[in-house]
């Protein structure tokens, strides 16, 4: 047994990472790139290594010919004998060569082969390590400013957080430890190349998982996010358990699970709303804090209309029309929203009427409706119930539209929304 070649072999796949059997394929090619620089060629040579034992064996197979006019590929019949005693002209014999005989080139090259591979493993076993996090979240430590992009240390090596992945606002500081999504891990020369994001919907749906046990183990499952990072996120998320609350589950006791999560979000502001397959309960749902008194769905266009109080157009549209841009982004529809003084002089509701008339249409378990519309009607509670709720300050607060927003989602490339 070559105890030395064991030990080297094994410290290098125990504390680099590298797997034995690169690690023996490059010793092979060093023995074969030895050879050539020996013997001028090595077409005619093979490596023999015991991947138990890890003895070697370097083999030249030369054929026997009556007179040699090649020695490193032909060898005589009285020399062929004297190895195989059966040899005859035209057998191919094979010979063993010593290594040690090689000169010193020979020898420093195929140590450089060796170097080579070990390092090239390096680099493939670094990209193998993060590769399998990509699209997850990793934990790192601000290092340096590149210019506006930031790296990012994960431990075995470095990440970018782009300019256009960074949270507007957010002031980041040398030695800083931050959540990071991973967003493209490629292989390199140099080693695996890091893209990495803070604004990423998807960073707050792994953050989620981590706080959440319900979620990481499926009962709860995040459907849709919408996500303007630094200012609010809108969450869906829907229960496979009917015992399980889905929304408190993610909100936690006394808030504690939603608060860790705005916490490493640097204050950002995280609702959760209870996904519904029902477009309309659902554009009801992403609507909230606002009350809704009803919404029209058509499922073909992706569009709704959606009414509300009068002192609650404002807080439906919110400020800057945050809340209904990240409704739409949430749903994937284009969301129209009307107060109720609007949708009576628009004549909406007669309209409505009429096609209820005609269509007489009936209402599922689920709320669907035969011409494809969608009544909230009774979610909302009945006029007089609305009549009598009090204003609530953030409708004081904003002086009402004079006229009804339509908001379209914006393409995010499959970005889930959150409330």
């Amino acid at each position: 047994m070559n105890n030395e070649l064991k030990e080297a072999i094994e410290y290098l796949g125990k504390e680099r990472n590298i797997p034995k059997e690169a690690l023996l394929e490059a010793i092979e090619n060093s023995l074969l790139t030895a050879c050539k620089n020996h013997f001028g060629k090595a077409e005619n040579v093979t490596v023999k290594i015991d991947p138990e034992t890890y003895d070697y064996k370097i083999l030249q197979a030369k054929t026997v010919v009556e007179q040699v006019e090649d020695p490193v590929m032909e060898i005589s019949l009285p020399e062929a004998q004297m190895i195989d005693k059966k040899a005859v002209l035209g057998d191919t014999v094979n010979i063993a060569i010593d290594s040690q005989k090689f000169g010193r080139i020979a020898t420093q090259n195929a140590k450089g082969v060796i170097v080579q591979k070990i390092r090239e493993e390096e680099r493939n076993s670094l990209y193998r390590d993060f590769f399998i996090h990509e699209h997850d979240i990793m934990r790192g430590e601000v290092q340096r400013f590149l210019g506006k992009n930031i790296s990012i240390n994960l431990g075995k090596a470095d990440a970018i957080l782009a300019e256009n992945e960074q949270v507007k606002g957010e002031t980041l500081k040398i030695g800083q430890r931050v959540e990071v999504y991973l967003l493209e891990v490629k292989n390199n020369p140099r080693g695996p190349r890091i893209s990495v994001s803070r604004t990423h919907p998807d960073l707050v749906k792994k953050l989620f998982e981590q706080e959440v046990a319900e979620v990481k183990d499926g009962t709860v499952e995040i459907k849709a996010i919408a996500r303007e990072a630094g200012s609010r996120t809108k969450m869906a998320v829907f229960s496979n358990d009917e015992n399980v609350d889905p929304v408190g589950a993610c909100v936690g006791v006394n808030g504690t699970r939603v608060n860790a999560v705005v916490d490493e979000l640097g204050g950002e502001k995280i609702d959760i709303i209870n996904w519904d397959e029902n477009p309309a309960y659902l554009i009801e749902n992403a609507l909230s804090p606002a009350k809704v008194i009803f919404v029209v769905a058509d499922e073909d266009m992706k569009e709704a209309t959606v009414v509300v109080p009068d002192y609650q157009l404002s807080l439906a549209i919110g400020k800057e029309g945050q809340n209904a841009r990240l409704a739409a982004k949430l749903t994937g529809y284009k969301i129209d929203i009307k107060s109720e003084t609007q949708a009576q002089e628009t004549g909406l509701f007669d309209e409505l009427d009429m096609e209820a008339q005609e269509e007489a249409p009936v209402y599922d378990e689920n709320g669907y409706v035969q011409d494809g519309f969608y009544d909230l009607s009774e979610l909302s509670g009945t006029e007089e119930d609305q009549a009598e709720e009090e204003p609530q300050t953030a409708a004081e607060e904003m002086p009402e539209p004079e006229a009804s927003e339509a908001v379209e989602p914006e393409a995010e490339g499959g970005e889930a929304l959150d409330e």
